[in-house]
């Protein structure tokens, strides 16, 4: 078995042992546990460390991710993502959770993405510092420090989600108690102070350098918090607020005059900052030989078997069927070999679809691509092949008795099956595709099934981040052409086009990183950071209709809310898929009752 030794487990529930040779939980009667036994060993006092990590967002726990919120999936009704596409959140629900209600709380529905669970959080990571300080004789200076040093990561990880969703927050920085009315009615602190503390948190880390810069499979701290994921963190979220939501003088939501959502003005130093954050990593950490880079199969990053390749800078731990992800239950294809398997909710919109490059690596607009609109599954780039699932697509996991062919298509002979394209609110896909990115092979679809990890960070970003942050601070010089056409080699694809604009630049950039990294909960903090809400959020989405029309296949775009009759004389859609972006959801609301309980708090714009 894979060694996995950080299995998050609540104080209250079951022990891993941090010297297993497997995934095995050692279980350990909590009742044997008091206030002074709890601390009084390093082992004991991991319980608690292991459970602050198990507050981290399950990212594989729930059918609806972050990508359900975007322009590249289509969404369920049953979720929140749908109100949300139509302009719709509300900030007096608290109906947080899978409730197949479709919630009208934002992104609060996610794991790890609401303001009552972030803050809970956050207040174990506090607690559980000051215990450790409290007990500080009983434990080494080694464990001492390292474990330090992992809560502030875990606390300065939380405040990022937190300050991405909601933008300036409360800095709860020490253990707080029901009698202390000052800790417990703090204000807001603006944009800028909470990134402040973030970084500095994280500079912290890296000045101490108490941790490894990074763990590799079969080590026994793999999982936990490591210098590398600091800097990643740290330069991701210079990213965040160097770019033109927040780096701005104006909110399009609403007026910001606590300078919650922005700065209050524009610096292109912020930029600079990124850059160098970034430059930092790949120089120090990055490359053939180094502790991060590449992994040089674009496929296998996220197997089980392939965990902590040299990709992987921070994810959380799975182990299947004791504390598993259920991405391969939750999506894939609905119907393999004609038998029901998944609930097919991860489907490639057609504008997705649309920014993978043929294999000469020239975007599908360009008309010396050779893209032919009838012929839109030839000649792509590799990745297409291996992470989108299309009419006429071979589907093969090892779970599987044999390789299947996925049709799609409408049923007018040609072999339709039960994966055809819908039209309503049932299972398969209502694009006409699906995913296979990041599935684990060896999973047969349950629930909890797969031990593979969620990487919450990898090496590609790095690459990425760099490009992007140093075009916006000096232009396409040649230090960003080398990033990008590093990730686009590894893709098999050649290299940009010289010459290219900072406009320009800034378009292939934005693809690259729409493409590579699909499906992995990042496009929708894109949407937000780049303000282009107003832009690919108000109009409908797309699928493809693939029919019989004189004997042979034809492709057609088709509007996920076309109300044009088909041939058997209904609309084509029998549900309107919302699509009525408002400048304030570029924010989240905070809760209403947090701030009936809170006087201090101040509301977001436009809320």
């Amino acid at each position: 078995m894979i060694r996995k030794y950080i299995l998050y487990a609540s104080v209250s529930a079951s022990l891993l042992s941090l010297t297993s040779c497997d995934k095995d939980l050692n279980n350990v009667k909590k009742d044997v546990l008091t206030d002074a036994t709890q601390w009084a060993s390093e082992a004991n006092a991991d319980i608690a460390v292991n459970d602050v990590y198990d507050q981290l967002p399950d990212l594989y726990g729930s059918p609806e991710t972050l990508d359900h919120f975007t322009d590249d999936n289509d969404p369920d009704h049953y979720y929140s993502s749908w109100k949300f596409k139509g302009g719709i959140i509300d900030p007096a629900s608290t109906q947080y959770g899978l409730c197949f209600c479709a919630p009208s709380v934002g992104v609060a529905d996610i794991s790890g993405h609401n303001w009552p669970q972030l803050y809970k959080a956050i207040r174990k990571c506090n607690n559980t510092m000051l215990q450790i300080i409290l007990n500080k004789k009983n434990f080494s200076d080694a464990w001492y420090n390292k474990r330090m040093d992992e809560l502030r990561f875990n606390r300065a990880f939380h405040y990022s989600i937190l300050l991405q969703n909601w933008g300036g927050v409360p800095l709860v920085l020490t253990a707080q108690t029901r009698e202390d009315s000052a800790a417990l009615f703090l204000k807001r602190s603006t944009f800028a102070e909470t990134l402040d503390f973030i970084t500095k948190t994280l500079d912290t880390v890296l000045n101490n350098k108490y941790l490894a810069v990074k763990y590799n499979k079969g080590n026994a701290d793999a999982g936990r918090a490591t210098l590398g994921a600091a800097l990643m963190l740290k330069a991701y979220m210079q990213l965040v607020a160097a770019s033109p939501l927040h780096n701005s003088a104006t909110y399009p939501g609403g007026a910001d005059p606590n300078k919650f959502v922005t700065f209050g003005n524009t610096d292109p130093a912020r930029w600079v900052a990124a850059a160098a954050s970034f430059k930092k990593f790949m120089d120090d950490w990055g490359g053939p030989g180094k502790s991060y880079d590449l992994s040089p199969n674009d496929s296998t990053i996220w197997y089980e078997s392939n965990e902590y390749n040299s990709e992987v800078i921070f994810d959380r731990q799975y182990v299947a069927n004791v504390k598993g992800s259920s991405l391969e239950y939750y999506g894939g294809v609905v119907y393999p070999l004609g038998a029901y398997a998944t609930w097919g909710n991860y489907n490639p919109t057609q504008e997705l679809v649309d920014q993978f490059f043929m294999a000469n690596g020239k975007p599908i607009t360009d008309p010396t691509s050779g893209y032919d609109p009838q012929k839109p599954y030839v000649g792509r780039e590799p990745r297409f092949y291996k992470w989108i699932v299309y009419d006429g697509a071979p589907y093969k996991m090892d779970w599987m008795s044999g390789t299947d062919t996925i049709k799609t298509r409408v049923g007018q002979g040609l072999g339709s099956s039960s994966n055809e394209i819908d039209r309503g609110l049932n299972d398969p896909s209502n694009t006409g595709y699906f995913f296979k990115k990041k599935l684990n092979p060896p999973t047969r679809p349950a629930q909890g099934a797969s031990g593979a990890n969620y990487i919450y960070f990898r090496y590609t970003e790095v690459l990425l981040g760099y490009a992007e942050a140093q075009n916006e601070a000096v232009g396409p010089d040649q230090s960003v052409y080398d990033a990008i056409n590093k990730i686009r080699a590894r893709a098999g694809l050649p290299g940009l086009a010289a010459g290219l604009s900072q406009s320009q630049m800034r378009d292939a950039i934005r693809q690259e990183r729409r493409v590579e990294l699909c499906f992995e909960n990042k496009r929708l903090f894109d949407i937000k950071r780049w303000k282009i809400g107003e832009q690919v959020l108000t109009t409908d989405l797309h699928g493809m209709r693939v029919e019989n029309i004189n004997g042979m296949l034809t492709y057609t775009p088709v509007g996920l809310s076309d109300q044009t009759p088909y041939k058997d004389g209904k609309p084509w859609s029998t549900t309107i898929h919302p699509h009525n972006f408002v400048p304030k959801i570029y924010m989240q609301p905070i809760p209403v009752p947090t701030i009936n309980q809170n006087p201090n708090l101040v509301q977001n714009p436009g809320y």
